[in-house]
């Protein structure tokens, strides 16, 4: 089979995780969705945004501190609505049930399975974006979202983005262990 060029604004990781990315501008907790995140080092944990210019950049700038947000399938309209509208336009200050850890400048959400409350460790100015890179201090979940002292995926039930088509999935079966399956093909 013979591979097709296509054109580099394609160059899209398939899928993306879906977020909901919370910070405080002007006294008020303001969430947008955002599919351009990704861990981006093992120690420290460090997390990664990659956001064009929004009103939800004014708060991570003026306060070096954000949340991340993982909603479940059930909140995938309010996520939605939350990419649709912008802060500087509309409050979304009570769309969800806020919470705070130790930090009263990342806005948590309660109805999200996985929250995590993160400090600003570096911004990268790109082109159009900024790349937000994020240590997380404090992460909440419930027991119902775990088995084994771990979190559960399926438990979690999130979804992904799909571009440049611009589609939400959900997540899929379990097809194996990471770090094991390879391991037939190991030469010894």
């Amino acid at each position: 089979m013979d591979k097709i060029k296509i054109a580099s604004g394609a160059a899209f990781l398939y899928p993306m995780p879906m977020v909901l990315v919370g910070s405080v501008f002007e006294g008020k907790a303001n969430f947008m969705a955002v599919g351009w995140v990704s861990r981006v080092n093992y120690t420290p944990p460090l997390l990664a945004i990659a956001i064009g210019p929004h009103h939800t950049n004014r708060g991570i700038d003026e306060n070096r501190e954000f949340s991340i947000n993982i909603p479940d399938v059930s909140l995938l309209e309010k996520t939605d609505y939350c990419g649709l509208v912008s802060g500087s336009k509309t409050d979304k200050s009570e769309i969800f049930n806020v919470f705070y850890g130790k930090s009263d400048k990342a806005p948590l959400i309660k109805e999200c399975p996985v929250c995590m409350s993160c400090s600003v460790y570096d911004v990268v100015q790109l082109p159009v974006n900024k790349l937000y890179i994020g240590e997380p201090k404090e992460v909440f979940t419930e027991e119902k979202y775990m088995t084994d002292q771990k979190l559960d995926i399926k438990k979690i039930n999130p979804f992904t983005l799909s571009m440049p088509d611009n589609h939400y999935w959900s997540v899929g079966e379990n097809l194996g262990k990471a770090w094991d399956i390879g391991k037939n093909l190991k030469k010894n």
